[in-house]
């Protein structure tokens, strides 16, 4: 199984232009992927591994949602 947040890193890695910055949203599978963690850690039933990808995917979901405000920015002064 693919780390969620590996989709975000490829997507990154790719270049990315203002419009598809504001356009990208995860894949199902990758929601899918960090809602049963979620679930799993209201449970109290994450691994570390668990635990590490979910912060991991956190942490990008954070910076891609400062992104795309600065995206909207950028886009606006144009």
């Amino acid at each position: 199984m693919t780390r969620a947040h590996e989709e975000i890193i490829t997507f990154i890695a790719s270049g990315t232009t203002s419009q598809s910055i504001l356009a990208f949203v995860p894949s199902p599978e990758a929601k899918a992927r960090v809602d049963g963690l979620i679930q799993k850690k209201k449970a109290d039933n994450l691994s570390p591994d668990e635990a590490s990808e979910l912060e991991d995917y956190l942490e990008l979901e954070h910076l891609m949602r400062m992104t795309k405000a600065k995206a909207r920015t950028l886009q606006r002064s144009e």
